[in-house]
């Protein structure tokens, strides 16, 4: 087979490149939401994408969360393909109805007559300061709601080829992007790939205690992996992706093969993700366990404007470390 070529993008290049090809495949894919068209989202990911698709598919709307996405409902119901853009994570508060009560669950009250192809692009992730509305990571909202998907790429590679799933997916799909990870570069191939839902990724073999990780904390857990390795802890970090299908046979798999895990998750911690990985560990790994599963999660606060008080409420690299080196008894 020949080989496929690889560049280094971006997170947004890869976001915007997926949603291109995309919307150059298939006609029924649009994409509306506030400031997407002449300024390119407030993080600029969709940057020169009305001058090619026009402002009939790249759709700039009111400021009314509820309205446009409801309209995306409304659209997917009947043949379209809507990307919809809401631009801070924290607005979810705004559109819940119309995710929970109506897109999860349109194609059971039909008995499967009306389906919504819909992809919810939003955003997670504090220190950025931007305060305790434009700071959270509420996806264990949605990972909660059955009839929707909810899917957390950490790399460019993983955004371009899972966003295309989403997109090509018949049921609504929530996509979140870490507001923090847009200028992370990585290798993308060129042209058409997909990355199935509910398959976690490896990103670093391990043998004494497995990391699993979310979205940006997939980074965090790499970077603690590199500085365990130095007293000789051999970390796996292991990378669901979806959290909704959640792969649970690698993350029992990898807790098995380690003896000892820690669940990573920049949600709030008390009642979150790290709280279902950890069960599922927990339940599927109990007798080969040689310690309890270690949740670590966002401090249970709003999230603080001031710096040094916003970055003590996220999970750190030293956190890991430390969590780490005392479950494997060493120093």
């Amino acid at each position: 087979m020949p080989e496929v070529a690889v560049r280094e993008l971006t997170m947004a290049e890869a976001v915007r490149e997926a949603l291109s090809e995309e919307m150059r495949r298939d006609p029924t894919v649009f994409i509306m939401g506030e400031d997407v068209a002449e300024a390119g989202t407030p993080f600029k990911v969709l940057s020169g994408m009305v001058e090619e698709f026009g402002k009939t598919r790249v759709i700039d709307t009111p400021i009314s969360e509820p309205g446009f996405t409801g309209i995306g409902v409304g659209a997917a119901m009947t043949g379209l393909r809507p990307v919809v853009d809401i631009m801070f994570g924290d607005f979810l508060t705004l559109v819940m109805d119309q995710l929970v009560n109506q897109a999860a669950k349109v194609h059971y009250m039909s008995g499967g007559a009306w389906k919504v192809p819909m992809v919810l692009r939003t955003t997670l992730g504090a220190s950025r300061r931007s305060a305790a509305q434009h700071s959270q990571s509420l996806h264990a909202w949605l990972s909660h709601v059955p009839g929707l998907k909810v899917v957390l790429p950490s790399t460019p590679y993983d955004a371009k080829g899972l966003l295309k799933t989403a997109i090509r997916d018949d049921n609504p799909v929530i996509f979140f992007e870490d507001k923090m990870m847009f200028r992370m570069k990585g290798p993308v191939p060129v042209g058409d790939y997909t990355i199935p839902f509910g398959l976690a990724d490896i990103k670093r073999e391990g043998e004494d205690i497995s990391i699993v990780a979310t979205s940006s904390m997939v980074q965090v857990a790499l970077g603690a992996a590199t500085m365990l390795e130095e007293i000789g802890i051999s970390a796996e970090v292991v990378d669901p992706r979806t959290t909704w299908p959640l792969d649970e046979k690698t993350l029992i798999e990898s807790a098995k093969k380690t003896s000892r895990a820690i669940v990573l998750d920049e949600g709030y911690e008390k009642y979150g993700v790290t709280a279902e990985i950890a069960s599922v560990i927990a339940t599927g790994a109990f007798y080969d366990l040689d310690a309890p599963v270690k949740r670590i999660g966002a401090m249970h606060v709003p999230i603080p404007f001031s710096p040094p008080l916003e970055d003590a409420t996220i999970p750190t690299e030293k956190m890991v470390f430390e969590a780490a080196r005392a479950m494997c008894k060493r120093g």
